[in-house]
């Protein structure tokens, strides 16, 4: 009787240690972390630079899996329907967590309840882009010329509800011009296309356009940020080029399905903490213009849901919808 007293007192001490192993033994596989845009966007230059810090830290592989298609809904979805034990994580974005949703109507589910917050990891600035053929040098160039091309200007984005996408639509209605958007699968294929001149005009996510920005490939008139950005302090804001009460932001950061444990989430959030430490990833970071803004994850769900709030009005004053 008393071995068994005693072992039955032990017992919960001993599931408890048991847990706490299982919990610290994150990542016990290799971990996908699903980008739900092609190659070659902001979301996934940075899941990329992220990945091998995660890699080392933890001797797990971290596997980048891009799911592009439906605006980013495709690997949402396939993220959220994933086992919540921390070996499937989402890279998402303003684009996914707040745009996409707004425009959408019904997803059949709540993002917000859906993904825990794991981290927040960098502000992404938008950018109004041109072709070089394209006679316009400034936003109010741009302005004046779209004004006076009969039909408008078509605009390309990387997808429907992105916040490229909503940023055009802003633009579009602050200053009324005629435009049309273009959707694509990513900002890679929107760049393609700028690069290519089959798009005059895009508003893409500063790191992706800052390598052929620099060759001299596309031009970028402005950000479209509220303030100018530390990076490129030569680039007016939209604001500056004379379109008022104009700012969209970006961002990244990593989620995680509904009911993944705490302690993996913490994991995950001191990882990314570790990696924006890192001298290459700050200095890589600095290069693309994204500013590390990390929050651990019950700040990073704040941080969406007032997001959110804050760009439900404006969806609706723009009359974006999916049909």
């Amino acid at each position: 009787m008393r071995l068994r007293r005693r072992s039955l007192l032990a017992a919960p001490a001993l599931l408890a240690a048991a847990g706490a192993s299982a919990q610290e033994a994150w990542p016990g596989r290799p971990v996908t972390m699903i980008v739900p845009w092609a190659p070659g966007g902001s979301n996934d230059i940075v899941a990329r630079l992220f990945a091998p810090v995660f890699e080392a830290r933890t001797g797990q592989p971290f596997v980048v899996e891009n799911r592009p298609g439906g605006g980013g809904s495709i690997g949402m979805g396939q993220a959220m329907r994933a086992r919540p034990d921390g070996h499937t994580l989402f890279v998402s974005s303003a684009s996914n967590h707040v745009f996409h949703p707004l425009v959408s109507g019904d997803l059949g589910y709540d993002v917000r309840e859906a993904f825990h917050g794991a981290a927040m990891w960098v502000d992404v600035p938008n950018v109004v882009a041109v072709h070089p053929s394209v006679p316009a040098r400034s936003i109010a160039e741009l302005v004046a010329l779209i004004r006076r091309t009969p039909g408008g200007m078509s605009f390309g984005s990387s997808g429907v509800g992105s916040s490229n996408h909503l940023a055009g639509e802003l633009f579009r209605m602050r200053t009324g011009l005629d435009m049309t958007h273009v959707p694509y699968r990513g900002g890679g294929p929107v760049l393609t296309d700028l690069i290519a001149g089959t798009i005059p005009l895009a508003f893409m996510n500063l790191p992706t356009v800052i390598p052929p920005m620099q060759a001299g490939r596309v031009r970028v008139l402005a950000v479209c940020t509220a303030e100018r950005v530390s990076l490129r302090p030569d680039l007016p804001t939209v604001m500056e080029g004379g379109v008022p009460d104009y700012a969209v932001r970006s961002w990244t950061g990593l989620f995680a399905p509904r009911g993944t444990p705490a302690a993996v989430l913490a994991r995950a959030a001191q990882l990314s903490r570790e990696a924006m430490e890192v001298a290459s990833v700050k200095q890589r970071l600095t290069d693309l213009g994204s500013e590390p803004i990390w929050m651990d994850g019950p700040a990073t769900d704040r941080f969406v849901r007032e997001e959110y709030e804050r760009w439900g009005p404006i969806v609706r004053a723009a009359g974006v919808k999916i049909e």
